[in-house]
């Protein structure tokens, strides 16, 4: 009988053409839930179970009904939104899974921060308050310098260093504002209008991409990121693996993250962790249960167990392809990263206006060692750069014996790119 894989994501989710790519390898049905207009007759002809992240208990009804004539093998998430969901469908399936609440922690910053506090891992002083309280009041009980974050936004949106009162309180009406947007207000997760002010961690920041088997931790990559994050704004421009730090580093960060899984209680499945070290200690930022997001995916290949040597691309799989394994059972322990250096860049957007077109993308394609340039932007799409911003203007992967080689790479085809980005015309309507 054919398995089937219960994917959940967003409509938009860059990385499904990925996963479909690893179904169709593996011989196995992927069957999606997404967050679609339910009352449209299959407008993809993909047969989706629509889902509204928000509406749990229907949401599992439906995809219930589904696997009673389907019979699901494993549900895996993609993205921040799904992961409480399907924790949720797969304990109601008898499936490998996250604890529903451990997922809703994971996906929350201030429960993160409380939880790794209460198993004695180091994290930074923290207040919750709410979006539009007032600043000044606020302001007179800060350290500085510190991170204004939003609890429930991910890539960096929203999340700003403030040095001074003055910079605090612009802050806080700053992200007040955008968690009232429409489509941040729209995901009706009760958590939208909650903020968080933290202490800002001096240090340098990595990325960690791990899965956990039946609460066995095992790292999957090590990602530095070269350009300092110290604000004022948090733009993740760069990842590039394998890390430069020494073995005892990274196993220090392996052990951090692996502690800050458990004290989330995360069981099984996919992770993305991100973690600022300076000098001994380790504070693990976030352990998000799903993988790593967009199509940043890419940066990474594996080795199926065949010996396949760096020169050779033909024993390469995906990440996708690993985690649909994972998540059917299946032992993935013999598949590790290959041994060629990687980096891909996150491509950041220099102002806000409206995109318009790109030019050099050949040229950047041309660069020694990069793989692909991809651009995910839009034309006549309305560009925000952090800390409101929502998306990248693309992506750039390169490939190398070296790791500074790839660095350099993907530098240099961005270098060779020009973006047209037209003034935008806010439109006042008066009340």
């Amino acid at each position: 009988m054919r398995r089937r894989l219960l994917l959940l994501s967003t409509t938009t989710g860059y990385q499904l053409r990925s996963f479909g790519d690893a179904a169709t390898e593996l011989g196995i049905e992927l069957v999606f839930a997404t967050d679609r207009c339910h009352s449209l007759f299959d407008p993809w002809r993909d047969s989706a179970v629509p889902v509204r992240f928000h509406e749990e208990r229907e949401s599992i009804d439906a995809v219930l009904r589904v696997a009673r004539q389907r019979p699901l093998d494993g549900v895996l998430a993609v993205g921040d939104r799904p992961v409480v969901l399907a924790a949720q469908i797969a304990a109601a399936l008898g499936l490998p899974g996250n604890p529903p609440d451990s997922a809703r922690a994971s996906a929350h910053k201030r429960l993160t921060r409380e939880r790794l506090a209460r198993a004695g891992l180091p994290v930074p002083w923290h207040t919750p308050i709410k979006a539009g309280e007032d600043p000044a009041r606020i302001a007179a009980n800060v350290v500085y310098p510190a991170v204004v974050k939003p609890v429930g936004l991910s890539g960096s949106r929203g999340v700003i260093r403030v040095n001074d009162r003055r910079e605090l309180v612009s802050a806080l009406q700053r992200v007040s504002t955008l968690v009232t947007r429409t489509e941040i207000r729209g995901q009706r997760t009760g958590s939208e209008q909650d903020l968080l002010i933290e202490g800002f961690i001096e240090g340098r920041e990595y990325a960690i991409e791990g899965l956990l088997t039946r609460g066995r931790f095992r790292p999957l990559a090590l990602f530095d990121k070269p350009d300092p994050l110290d604000g004022p704004f948090f733009e993740e421009t760069l990842y590039v693996t394998p890390s430069a730090l020494p073995a005892g580093a990274q196993q220090h960060i392996f052990k951090a993250v692996e502690r800050a899984a458990a004290a989330l209680g995360l069981w099984h499945g996919p992770i993305h962790a991100e973690c600022r070290t300076n000098g001994d200690d380790v504070f693990v930022l976030e352990v998000a249960a799903r993988p790593i997001g967009g199509l940043c995916s890419k940066v990474l290949r594996f080795d199926d167990g065949g010996g396949a040597d760096s020169e050779r691309t033909e024993g390469r799989r995906s990440l996708e392809y690993l985690l649909v394994r994972h998540a059917l059972g299946e032992d993935v322990s013999n598949m590790a990263r290959e041994s060629s250096a990687a980096a891909v860049m996150m491509i950041p957007i220099p102002r806000r206006g409206i995109y318009r077109r790109v030019d050099g993308e050949h040229d950047a394609g041309a660069v020694r060692y990069v793989e692909d340039v991809r651009i995910t932007a839009k034309r006549d799409q309305l560009l925000e750069p952090l800390p409101e911003a929502g998306s990248y203007l693309g992506f750039i992967f390169a490939r190398a014996p070296r790791r500074e080689d790839a660095d350099a790479a993907v530098r240099e085809a961005h270098a060779r790119l020009t973006f047209i980005v037209d003034p935008a015309i806010d439109v006042m309507v008066n009340p």
